[in-house]
């Protein structure tokens, strides 16, 4: 896949993980949030092993490989998920939108710390620009910030792990398909997950059978679409493009949220988020890249004759 076609994917999926925020407030609204939380991801992972044992992509890990299984998935999936879920119990959706829309620039600043990896002026900008559109959605379009609470924290927490996650995912992709890499931290992560549910909500797994049957058609795909199917592509293009550029995308999830909140929630959407949309694409744009790339395939098209004509009159 080349660059662009990663570009489109990544905003497709983008697009599902936006819609995914709406099913997944209807299943935590519906089921105990740490538990139907683990079976999900551990759904998603026997998925992901079952599509590439059939194209025969299943090996072990070495023992270097294992590490990054295992801290991919503390930092990735128990972390991420724990914190994310009791954060937005006890912070205001604006706060929790806000400080999630950091993630990009987290990645940015621990890439260059831990890999090295230092970001181009250009992506600066579209860094700049995607804080910017994600604030006029979480703050003003949602009436300005509440008051602080533990709950920040946790959702800092929440994407800080996950952030760290993606250094770790970019390193263990060098040696590792980042899809068996996926399935590997979903099953570990989401084991990791149950226990915490089973010690936090005792009862849970006797309240799952009574749900209707809707519920469940919503939570495979969910499993399967957003957590199974997505994390792997978002995983792959970590590998392909590098953590800080693909992070940059996330800043589009805000807005298909917000989106999937108004056609399935009943959510209201105003000018502030538009506004804020209108920062958002050309973040994405530049953080990610894709114009450098553009602009570097110009010049490169531009060069092709003139390197002809010198070599025509040698």
């Amino acid at each position: 896949m080349n660059k662009l076609g990663l570009f489109i994917f990544m905003t497709i999926l983008m697009m599902i993980w936006g819609f995914n925020v709406s099913a997944i407030k209807i299943l935590v609204s519906s089921f105990p949030p740490i538990t139907i939380t683990a079976i999900r991801i551990l759904v998603a992972g026997f998925f992901v092993f079952l599509m590439l044992g059939v194209i025969g992509k299943v090996r072990r890990p070495n023992r270097k490989e294992l590490q990054y299984i295992i801290y991919g998935g503390l930092f990735n999936i128990t972390a991420h998920h724990f914190f994310l879920a009791h954060g937005l119990l006890e912070t205001s959706g604006a706060n929790g939108g806000l400080i999630l829309g950091s993630g990009p620039v987290l990645t940015a600043i621990l890439s260059a710390i831990i890999i090295k990896t230092i970001p181009s002026r250009m992506q600066m900008i579209g860094f700049i620009f995607g804080i910017i559109g994600v604030s006029f959605i979480v703050v003003i379009g949602n009436g300005g910030l509440s008051g602080f609470s533990f709950g920040d924290i946790y959702i800092f927490l929440s994407i800080l792990s996950q952030a760290f996650s993606f250094i770790l995912i970019s390193k263990a992709a060098k040696t590792i398909d980042s899809r068996l890499l996926t399935g590997y931290m979903l099953i570990f992560g989401g084991i990791i997950l149950a226990g915490i549910g089973l010690m936090s909500e005792p009862m849970a797994f006797s309240n799952l059978l009574d749900a209707p049957s809707s519920l469940w058609i919503l939570f495979l795909a969910s499993a399967i679409l957003a957590t199974a199917i997505g994390q792997m592509g978002y995983n792959y293009a970590i590998s392909k493009i590098g953590p800080a550029e693909a992070a940059i995308f996330l800043n589009l999830n805000t807005f298909f949220a917000l989106v999937g909140s108004a056609l399935f929630l009943g959510e209201q959407i105003t000018i502030y988020h538009w506004i804020g949309l209108v920062f958002i694409i050309p973040g994405v744009l530049l953080g990610s890249g894709a114009i450098e790339t553009l602009l570097r395939k110009r010049r490169t098209e531009k060069m092709k004759p003139i390197k002809k004509r010198n070599v025509a009159n040698k």
